[in-house]
């Protein structure tokens, strides 16, 4: 089965939480303080691995965890850290945010990898809060709570040369010809419900003068396939990667023109994704060694031509001018490789200087929800008051202290709070004025 798109949840390990304990030896009944540190809860990451071809491994299973730190222990022992998650996913999937859409990472080679779910930091232990003043701190910190959300993995076929046209227009019949691929051909519209991948080789690579890309029969597309008709979205996808298209034309059809179909593909196409139209093309006429095929060509090679398309008559199931096609398929994927390389060297150094100006991590916002609820957000401020032990009063001393210097207080009462509204921190709500 070939599942090319799920959404699965992702939560980090929390970090451990301190430890609030003080040496009660033999001959140090008050030793000081000497809690030990929790310790990072393990994160999530995707690798990407040739070993898979589909997202089928989370068909029926949606949600990973990964495992808590262990909380600090005596003598300032430190909590063990969490062990982390690896995901397998296959080359070329895109993942992203699900709530917001934000792309997070395409992972298009072996080996890559990316965190998905940061694991939260292990909490101080009492021995950090020790001062001139307070020598026998009982405040420790709680482990930060570890990154969740929800992703989306999307798999688009890593392919250099997409096939695309209507059903039946023998799209798997040329894969099977030029390639060692044996898809599945049969005489009636969508036989083909998968992607197909093949290698195809052209001149003598062991002796260094041949050239292998690798071609993707994509299912075939209808009139409405942007909109979702037929397998359109579900497949139109994997053609945005291609770096060349091979428009199959279908020379029997007894009820439609050959242009005709090329042009209503192409609507699909840039309706879809405006840059697909712009891929460079290839128009092949494809059952030329039938009548009805040999009476449309003159016809579609004037209009191609005159549109610009370099145009081929083949008929593969008779394996007749295949390998010109191949050639020049070749040939023009050379050229494609060379033109990306050199834009992306100029790309690169006309970036040169870009200087990045990062967000402070200590900036906030401060926003009011509804009467008598507010919201502050902010990574370093959410952080800390998720970190702190609102049960401990030393804690709440230090926090509220915190807020006072960074500028929450005076930004919450020039929004308007008052004794009794609700404050939220990322997860935790707290009562302004107790």
């Amino acid at each position: 089965m070939f599942f090319d798109h799920t959404k699965i949840f992702v939560k980090a390990g929390d970090g451990g939480n301190g430890s609030s304990h003080f040496r009660r030896e033999k001959f140090a009944p008050f030793g000081g303080p000497d809690g030990g540190d929790g310790g990072r809860g393990g994160s999530v990451y995707l690798v990407a691995t040739e070993s898979m071809n589909t997202l089928v491994d989370y068909r029926y299973r949606h949600h990973f965890k990964a495992t808590p730190g262990e909380a600090g222990m005596r003598q300032k022992m430190h909590g063990a850290k969490g062990e982390d998650v690896y995901l397998k996913v296959p080359c070329g999937t895109v993942v992203r945010d699900a709530e917001t859409g934000e792309l997070i990472a395409d992972l298009v080679e072996p080996g890559q990898e990316v965190m998905v779910a940061r694991g939260g930091r292990g909490g101080l232990g009492n021995v950090h809060f020790a001062t001139a003043t307070n020598q026998a701190p009982t405040e420790a910190q709680k482990g930060e709570p570890g990154e969740e959300r929800w992703i989306t993995l999307e798999l688009r076929l890593i392919a250099d040369v997409g096939l695309v046209g209507y059903p039946n227009a023998g799209k798997s019949t040329l894969l099977s010809v030029v390639s060692a691929a044996r898809p599945k051909i049969a005489d009636y519209p969508f036989t083909t419900l998968t992607p197909n991948l093949g290698v195809v080789e052209v001149g003598q690579i062991s002796r260094g003068s041949g050239f292998s890309f690798v071609i993707a029969d994509i299912p075939g597309l209808i009139e409405g396939a942007s909109q979702g008709v037929g397998l359109g979205h579900e497949f139109l996808r994997h053609v945005r990667r291609t770096r060349l298209l091979i428009h199959m034309l279908d020379g029997a059809a007894f009820d439609r023109e050959p242009w005709d179909d090329f042009q209503t593909i192409n609507a699909e196409l840039r309706e879809y994704d405006e840059q697909l139209a712009q891929r460079p093309q290839v128009v092949v006429l494809n059952k030329i060694d039938l009548p009805e095929a040999r009476e449309h060509w003159e016809t579609l090679k004037a209009k191609a031509e005159e549109a610009g398309y370099p145009v081929f008559a083949i008929s593969a199931a008779a394996r007749q001018g295949v390998d010109d096609l191949m050639q020049y398929v070749a040939q023009r994927l050379q050229e494609i490789q060379r033109e990306e390389a050199e834009r992306a060297a100029l790309a690169a150094a006309e970036v040169g200087g870009t200087v990045l100006r990062p967000q402070p991590e200590d900036s906030f916002t401060v926003t009011q929800e509804s009467k008598g609820v507010f919201v502050v957000r902010g990574r370093r401020i959410e952080r800390m008051v998720g970190m702190t032990d609102i049960e401990n009063d030393e804690a709440m001393a230090r926090l509220e202290a915190s807020l006072e210097k960074m500028g929450v207080t005076k930004a919450l009462e020039e929004a308007g709070v008052r004794v009794g509204d609700l404050v939220r921190f990322g997860k935790v709500e707290l009562l302004w004025g107790e």
